[in-house]
């Protein structure tokens, strides 16, 4: 696997420091603050769905960087870095995906 998720993180980290809402579309999300990414988020999570749908192979491809891309920005807006997200993935690695979900605390 490709090292490309960890330049976007640090591309997105960097625009987000610099804080100037002009320079890019990614400091201007960031500007609007971490529920505005997140709705943007499902909005793009909503377009893939939609292509899954349809089947269209190359739509699908596109939306789903746009979601991976709109992923790392909320992550970033609530400061949660891809290591974080990748930990939990290897925690739960070798488990049955049942069972992991079965352990998890169940809101109240």
């Amino acid at each position: 696997m490709s090292d490309t998720l960890s330049r976007l993180e640090a591309t997105i980290l960097a625009r987000r420091d610099a804080g100037d809402a002009n320079a890019s579309h990614t400091a201007r999300l960031l500007a609007k603050g971490p529920e505005k990414c997140a709705e943007k988020f499902g909005e793009e999570a909503v377009e893939a769905i939609i292509e899954a749908v349809r089947g269209d192979r190359e739509k699908l491809t596109a939306e789903a960087a746009d979601v991976l891309y709109h992923l790392l920005v909320m992550l970033a807006a609530r400061d949660i870095s891809l290591t974080d997200v990748l930990a939990v993935l290897e925690s739960r690695e070798g488990r049955s995906g049942l069972a992991e979900k079965a352990s998890r605390p169940h809101p109240s």
